[in-house]
C-alpha cells in the first residue's frame, strides 16, 4: 500500500470512530483528542521500544510493537489530513533539508 492508500484507510476508519462515538454520546474527536490519542501512542511505543531492547518488562513486547507503530502512524495521517498537510511533499522538503545541512557540515574544507 502507498501512502495515499494507507491515508485513505485510515480516514474511513476515523470516520467509522466519529459515527462510533457519536452514536455513544460522546461526540467525534477533535483534532486536538487526535493529537492527545497520538501523545498516548508515543508513549506506548516508547515502553514498547524499551521492553524489546531489554530496558523493562512488557510480556509479547515483540510482537505489540508493529501493531503500535501502525498506531502512530494512523494518528500521523489522520492528523495530516484533518489540517490539510501533503505528507509526501513536506517529508520530501524536510529530508531534503537535513540532507543538505549534513553534506554542508561533512563537506571538505577549501
Amino acid at each position: 500500500m502507498d501512502l495515499e492508500a494507507l491515508q485513505a484507510r485510515a480516514i474511513t476508519i476515523a470516520e467509522l470512530y466519529d459515527r462510533h462515538n457519536i452514536a455513544a454520546g460522546r461526540g467525534a474527536w477533535s483534532t486536538g483528542d487526535l493529537a492527545l490519542g497520538f501523545a498516548g501512542d508515543v508513549g506506548d511505543l516508547a515502553k514498547l521500544v524499551m521492553a524489546v531492547d531489554g530496558r523493562r518488562e512488557i510480556d509479547n513486547a515483540r510482537e505489540r510493537l508493529g501493531h503500535e507503530l501502525a498506531d502512530c502512524l494512523w494518528s500521523v495521517l489522520v492528523l495530516a489530513e484533518r489540517y490539510g498537510v501533503d505528507l509526501p511533499a513536506e517529508f520530501a522538503r524536510m529530508t531534503d533539508g537535513i540532507e543538505r545541512a549534513l553534506h554542508q557540515r561533512h563537506a571538505p574544507a577549501g
